[in-house]
């Protein structure tokens, strides 16, 4: 078979924005399929009542710390795969594929373990009561199905897109969300004569839909990259010290998405301490601004993607620059379009969420000014965060990401609510400064040019 990595390393023309676009609106459309996906699995639950959601909850926060950890490798194999595929070299790739998988797998299992091992106890002490601990444990038991899966499918997806394959994990959700939908309707209700299984039949649904999602992954591998099977050798002499190499590259980018993740929620559980109205506001925006700004993380990482490729194939500093330049004014209309959403969020508040109380709506309306802004000097910091991990810079961006959560935005947050009790407003303006903080640490580095020197093939 011809070698795929032959096939698509020398482009026909230096990349663009618009062949960021081409990468990014696949991954984009995945991602908010993927966060609408636990919307949906909310909805058909709720109909059993309030003990049964509250049981699907406290199970997936448990096993969302392990998928976490999954998610947070796969996006350094995603960088990685972006630079092996541009060098062209066979054994690089199957270096990127072989030990990516094995620390993909090697998470999600030790993840299982010590769900095995505190997850009954863990479950026990949050549980409001007996009947939601019982259906948790019963949940999760299955859902472990879905974590082994998930460490498959996500580190594929990652290799797909690092080899510039983004409509692939696309084509792989849109098979598996139906599937979820309708089996997890069967499933919980019991319907065509099957048992009903309450709220473990939402587990059964997501673990046949990820069954399909890393079927169909593993099959479009074997089609198209099943030559590396037979390639010879590995990067580093052997599989240990290649193994020990990836993970020295992924541990930052990882230790950078767990960093967020955790302050993420210590926030979220500080932002409890606000008024009700306040707090309501608070927790209505915070997926808005997830969802929309998957649009400028997207198209941030795509172009990070596409500067490892240009690094792999040794391209000149200036194709580099130009390249940067129109994928920076993308990132720059981007940023226009999800201010544009938060606009409209706001603006209609009055009518989406007409149900609520009159100062929660009147609260919602007032972070207007806040989030036109944020996009754009977050948008611009991504960009340069994901160029600066393309280039092997990982632990300078590691140290600029988790400085500002644990210096700044965790104690910050803390001060503003506990300390000062200051408005909704001032607590979301945290997130803004935390970017204004981190501006001038990753442009100058970028400005700095090193990144463009970076010799990968190497």
């Amino acid at each position: 078979m011809t070698s795929s990595v032959g096939q698509g390393r020398q482009p026909t023309s230096e990349p663009t924005a618009r062949t960021v676009f081409a990468l990014a609106w696949p991954m984009t459309i995945k991602a908010i399929m993927l966060h609408g996906t636990v919307v949906i699995d909310a909805y058909l639950v709720s109909s059993l009542g309030e003990t049964s959601l509250a049981a699907m909850g406290l199970a997936a926060a448990i096993a969302g710390f392990v998928l976490g950890g999954i998610l947070a490798f796969s996006n350094a194999m995603q960088i990685r795969t972006a630079q092996a595929f541009g060098t062209a070299d066979p054994v690089f790739l199957k270096s990127v594929l072989s030990a990516g998988l094995m620390i993909s797998l090697a998470v999600g299992f030790v993840g299982l373990a010590l769900i095995s091992l505190f997850g009954g106890t863990l479950i026990a002490a949050m549980a409001p009561n007996a009947e939601v601990a019982e259906l948790a444990t019963s949940y999760l038991t299955v859902f472990s199905l879905v974590i082994l899966g998930e460490a498959i499918g996500q580190c594929l997806s990652s290799y797909f897109n690092g080899c510039g394959r983004t409509k692939l994990p696309l084509y792989s959700f849109c098979l598996s969300v139906p599937v979820n939908v309708t089996s997890s309707i069967i499933l919980i209700h019991g319907y065509f004569g099957l048992p009903a299984f309450s709220v473990t039949g939402a587990a059964m649904g997501s673990a046949l839909a990820v069954f399909v999602q890393v079927g169909f992954l593993i099959w479009r591998l074997v089609r198209l990259d099943g030559y590396l099977r037979r390639v010879v050798g590995w990067r580093n002499g052997t599989f240990g010290p290649t193994l020990k190499r990836h993970m020295a590259f992924s541990l930052p980018i990882a230790a950078t998405f767990i960093s967020a993740t955790f302050s993420t929620h210590i926030c979220m559980l500080i932002y409890a301490q606000l008024s009700l109205n306040e707090f309501a506001a608070m927790t209505l925006i915070a997926p808005w601004i997830m969802v929309a700004g998957t649009v400028g993380m997207q198209w941030a990482q795509a172009s990070g993607i596409i500067v490892a490729q240009l690094l792999g194939q040794d391209h000149s500093e200036e194709a580099l620059d130009r390249f940067l330049s129109s994928a920076w004014r993308g990132a720059f209309v981007a940023a226009g379009g999800v201010a544009a959403i938060y606009g409209v969020v706001c603006l209609s508040a009055s009518v989406l969420y007409a149900d609520l109380n009159i100062e929660t709506q009147t609260i919602l309306f007032g972070f207007l000014p806040l989030l036109l802004v944020l996009p754009f000097p977050k948008g611009s910091n991504a960009i340069c965060g994901n160029t600066l991990r393309a280039s092997g810079d990982t632990i300078y961006v590691m140290h600029v990401f988790v400085w500002s959560q644990w210096l700044f935005r965790v104690p910050a947050t803390a001060f503003a609510v506990i300390t000062f009790d200051l408005s909704a407003f001032w607590v979301l303006s945290i997130a803004l400064w935390e970017e204004l903080l981190k501006f001038p640490a990753f442009h100058t580095r970028l400005y700095r040019g090193d990144w463009k020197r970076a010799k990968i093939a190497e």
